[in-house]
């Protein structure tokens, strides 16, 4: 390694050279990368023993909690799952992406310290809150239900955390851009980690809306707090929150792929336009969230959750094209042409990184993105909302896609940032396996669930104690017991992954990377194909294409057979 102190515009940055990547590292920024990923991995344990307990209640045969103590951690659960885990990870990211990947220095490292602690203070004091039982609001913290008032400070303590290292971010590569760190436009994933901080920009400042009010609201300076006005602004917060992890997790996607099998995109403006159109319409997908409510039209209503909301989804099958039929062409390169899933048989399926990428992108589409597109359709809705489903798609998108694609990036991030030798690596080659496993039952357990009727935030889904008579079909236990088996092996498999990051972190020998892989011996060329390769033959991506329409297919009948799940409920005399 090398160290070397350059200064820059008054500012003096030390950097040294990574031995595996060539990339120039500034040291401040590295600290932050590991501050940050070490609280990201401290919440995902604490989110992950709430997500224990929560599922063997959900499970019927089981129901392990009181309810007190169900809505208590469904809360801390999702805060910690959905927000502070995700969040420190993505920061972590920014500050990679915007000075590792640019061979830049960071800017304003102090700020950046200051936005670490306002996010972690903010972080402990929602849990150290909802854990005392002032809090039992859920992550939706509707309006008229009523925290107290350090709960919402600390959401807030955490947002602004997080804004600040947005602006850090921003600095860093505007900074960086006028220092010519940098040819041309910057790489793919960085440009991907753009996508994702401007949506988080808006995101964290409609969360702000929200939450301000509220906190006023709690401490009695204010008489009435409009729920409508809360449930707007919220969901301009808590749904596109989703939407920055999509970024983010694309951005890693084709990171992955470049890493694991050396794939470089086919057409990188296409890819580029695609992220533009989730900047211009992901949050529109908000809207579905909002159907029930009597304020918003019926041509607001419309719009939003069928044209526009399309729009979005187009980026992601954009995506869905562009990062297979670069992974199957690299691996073409390397030989495997015969037919036209070699390349898929003799790709590197023990490589961790591979293999989460290519099991994130299987459950995000195939299970979050399908339902998801059914979810946010009007009529549609009005099947899904409030039941089993609908945790059902956003764990399937959120932890199978977003949570596993960034686990499986974390194995790279330990030797190539944190210095320090993976240790346990046959379980780091397992793990993504069996979490995908379980995470695939968990969504599709509740699913399952969803589609007969049970509710989606109900303590006891057999309302034991109404008045009334609630008839659960027989199948449902059935459901349940998927979606709890599957509970157990996805929080196996994140034990195993936190053990692994402990392990290595604490105790693995420091060392100078000489390769980004870590099971490939020899690391795949990343280059661009050539006028001559373009045309071969050989190198088309023609399995990528099958596996495109297969899906697509499979797409259609899905939200088809919601259609006519839609149609059995009109009586038509």
């Amino acid at each position: 390694m090398t160290v070397a102190a350059i200064p820059q515009s008054g500012e003096q940055a030390e950097f040294r050279t990574c031995t595996a990547t060539g990339l120039k590292v500034d040291l401040a920024a590295e600290r932050l990368i590991i501050a940050n990923a070490v609280a990201a991995v401290v919440f995902l344990l604490i989110g992950g023993i709430g997500a224990l307990l929560i599922s063997l209640t959900r499970w019927q045969a089981i129901h392990l909690l009181s309810p007190v103590w169900f809505y208590r951690l469904v809360t801390a659960h999702g805060f910690d799952m959905l927000v502070a885990w995700i969040v420190f990870f993505e920061v972590a990211g920014l500050y990679f992406g915007g000075a590792v990947m640019l061979n830049a220095r960071l800017i304003q490292p102090r700020l950046a310290w200051l936005a670490y602690i306002l996010m972690v203070a903010g972080a402990v004091l929602v849990n150290v809150i909802v854990l005392a039982g002032k809090a039992d609001v859920m992550f939706t913290a509707y309006v008229p239900l009523k925290a107290h008032p350090l709960f919402y400070l600390g959401v807030i303590l955490f947002a602004v955390g997080a804004l600040i290292a947005l602006g850090v971010f921003f600095a860093t590569l505007i900074v960086a851009k006028a220092e010519k760190r940098y040819e041309g436009s910057v790489p793919l994933v960085v440009y991907g980690l753009i996508t994702a901080a401007i949506i988080a920009t808006y995101t964290l400042l409609s969360g702000a809306l929200a939450f301000v009010p509220a906190l006023f609201w709690s401490m009695g300076l204010i008489d009435y707090y409009d729920p409508a006005y809360f449930r707007n602004l919220f969901w301009s917060f808590g749904h596109p929150a989703q939407q920055i992890n999509l970024a983010a997790m694309v951005a890693i996607w084709y990171g992955l792929a470049a890493i694991t099998v050396g794939a470089v995109p086919l057409n990188e403006k296409l890819s580029r336009l695609a992220f533009i159109l989730y900047i211009l319409f992901i949050n529109l997908g908000s809207a579905h969230h909002l159907l029930v409510d009597p304020g918003p039209s019926f041509a607001w209503k419309a719009v939003n959750t069928s044209y526009a909301m399309y729009l979005a989804v187009l980026g992601s099958l954009i995506h869905a094209f562009s990062i297979p039929a670069a992974i199957e062409v690299a691996l073409r390169r390397q030989g495997h042409t015969r037919g036209l899933f070699e390349w898929l048989r003799k790709a590197p399926w023990r490589e961790p990184g591979f293999a989460a990428l290519v099991l994130s992108m299987f459950i995000f589409g195939w299970i979050g993105g399908v339902t998801g597109v059914t979810i946010g359709t009007e009529q549609l809705n009005m099947l899904v909302h409030n039941t089993l489903r609908v945790p059902g798609h956003f764990h399937a998108t959120v932890v199978g896609g977003t949570t596993l694609a960034f686990m499986g990036f974390t194995y790279y991030v330990i030797p190539l940032i944190f210095r320090r030798e993976l240790k346990l690596k046959k379980w780091a080659t397992l793990q993504p396996y069996l979490y995908g496993l379980g995470m695939t039952l968990v969504a599709v357990g509740m699913i399952a669930a969803g589609i007969q009727g049970v509710s989606r935030r109900h303590w006891d889904i057999t309302f034991a104690q109404a008045p009334f008579q609630t008839p659960i079909p027989g199948t449902v236990n059935l459901a349940l017991a998927v979606f709890g088996i599957g509970a157990l092996i996805a929080i196996v498999a994140g034990a195993m992954f936190i053990i692994i990051v402990l392990a290595s972190v604490l105790t693995g020998q420091r060392i100078e990377p000489r390769k980004a892989t870590l099971v490939i011996d020899s690391p795949p060329a990343f280059t661009h194909l050539s006028e001559k390769e373009e045309h071969d033959p050989k190198l088309q991506p023609r399995g990528a294409w099958v596996l495109v329409i297969a899906f697509l297919m499979f797409f259609a009948t899905y939200y088809l057979s919601n259609w006519w799940l839609l149609g059995r409920l009109w009586i038509v005399r």
